[in-house]
């Protein structure tokens, strides 16, 4: 007896639509993907039932009889989930379940994780699974309900709140710049040790993000010969022994700062931002524990968020 793989609905999403418009193209611009990946994904799906469900041309496909009975009966069934999905997520008085998070590093351990607990105590019934990496995930074909990162995503298929518009400065040790001085203008960084992010996405250094005395924004960039890859965290922890200069957010320095730990520099080139949003598929109903994630975070960051310490 064939057991029924629960992997494959997304696969049948995909086939359905491209069912019910006749294109691959067409159902990969209706969901935010490439033609290639719908193509790959039904491909998938056949191989799984061991019969074809398109006949595929150079110009168009179209449905194979076999296809044509399971689309009907793929639609159908597709009704009914989201029909259940509704009167779930609409009715669920308590919010329960696992809640699947991708978030980077930085922003988790010095931003999300020290409010969890406060989430935790107020939704009990809520589990909670968290992947803390500098990956882009992709959250729609991994499964993960929602994703925190920086900017707005460009992924049409994600919806985006945002969460905070985090102000940076750059920051050192008052150890370094008893040896070193303290820099008062941008030509002073030549003789400093300045602590570089290669970001893994680009393979690029991430420039320091600095307003000019004129109201200008500037994107400083620079070679160093001391570079960090693939964990910004590198920077802070070695900043933090001495090491040099480095960019962070307020909120992860704030705290050194106040207790004389860090000093800021620079001051008059600060001001700049960098946005963090949540997202979450546009095309899941948005269940009772991701909308009270969701909200959550917007009030905790509402009260909470750190102030400039300047």
């Amino acid at each position: 007896m064939r057991t029924f793989d629960t992997t494959q609905v997304g696969s049948i999403e995909l086939f359905c639509k491209a069912a019910e418009l006749g294109s691959f193209s067409a159902a990969a611009e209706t969901l935010g993907l490439t033609p290639a990946s719908v193509s790959r994904s039904i491909k998938r799906l056949e191989e799984r039932l061991g019969v074809r469900l398109f006949s595929r041309t150079t110009r168009n496909v179209r449905l194979t009889a076999e296809g044509e009975l399971y689309w009907q009966e793929c639609r159908q069934a597709l009704e009914q989930i989201a029909a259940a999905e509704r009167a779930i997520t609409g009715n669920q008085k308590v919010p329960s379940g696992l809640l699947r998070i991708s978030v980077g590093t930085l922003y988790a351990n010095y931003r999300l994780l020290p409010m969890l607990h406060h989430f935790t105590t107020a939704y009990p019934q809520i589990e909670l699974e968290l992947s803390l990496s500098n990956r882009v995930a992709d959250i729609v074909d991994e499964g993960y309900d929602l994703a925190i990162r920086i900017g707005t995503p460009q992924d049409s298929r994600l919806i985006a709140h945002k969460l905070e518009d985090a102000t940076v400065g750059i920051f050192a040790t008052p150890g370094y710049l008893a040896r070193r001085g303290v820099p008062q203008s941008l030509d002073d960084l030549a003789s400093h040790d300045c602590l570089q992010f290669i970001l893994p996405t680009t393979g690029r250094p991430m420039p320091w993000i600095l307003s000019m005395p004129d109201g200008k924004e500037l994107d400083y960039t620079f070679r160093s010969r001391f570079r960090l890859l693939d964990d910004a965290f590198g920077c802070i922890s070695w900043g933090n022994a001495g090491g040099g200069l480095f960019q962070t957010y307020h909120f992860i320095a704030g705290p050194a700062v106040a207790r004389g730990e860090l000093v800021e520099v620079l001051q008059p080139y600060g001001g700049r931002s960098r946005q963090f949003s949540v997202t979450y598929p546009q095309n899941r109903h948005l269940s009772a524990r991701v909308r009270a994630f969701v909200d959550f975070m917007l009030e905790q960051l509402r009260f909470s968020a750190a102030p400039n310490p300047r």
